[in-house]
């Protein structure tokens, strides 16, 4: 079977966003992983489901920075699902009064889609589906 097994993202702050997708996503943080000649640094972020996120830090090259919730070519969301609108509106509300920027909805998209669209303490979008 083929599945995604996990997507990785660059960081200011891996623990910060372990502890965002933790608190809010029932996620598990692993243990971080430091190479002190590279200057890399990595955890790995568990959902309930088995998807993963590594959040990684470097200390050695300059990633390209981007605005918050900047559209881009490429990899320009992920997709969480939430298993009902009725999840959707709640974890949505949850995080709009934990501070957490919403970008769109909660609302149904024209492809079908009951959504919501908030941005991770990095600026990355989430999409919160149903």
């Amino acid at each position: 079977m083929i599945r995604i097994e996990h997507i990785a993202m660059w960081v200011d702050d891996i623990d910060a966003m372990c502890d965002f997708y933790c608190r809010y996503f029932s996620a598990t943080a692993g243990k971080r992983y430091e190479n002190s000649t590279t200057g890399f640094a990595s955890r790995f972020v568990a959902f309930p489901s088995g998807a993963r996120i590594e959040v990684m830090s470097t200390s050695t090259i300059a990633p390209l920075r981007l605005g918050p919730g900047a559209q881009r070519m490429g990899l320009t969301h992920f997709a969480v699902s939430l298993g009902s609108e009725q999840a959707v509106d709640d974890l949505t509300r949850t995080l709009l009064q934990g501070g957490v920027p919403v970008v769109d909805g909660p609302r149904r998209t024209g492809d079908g889609y009951y959504e919501s669209v908030i941005l991770d303490p990095e600026g990355n979008r989430v999409e919160l589906m149903a």
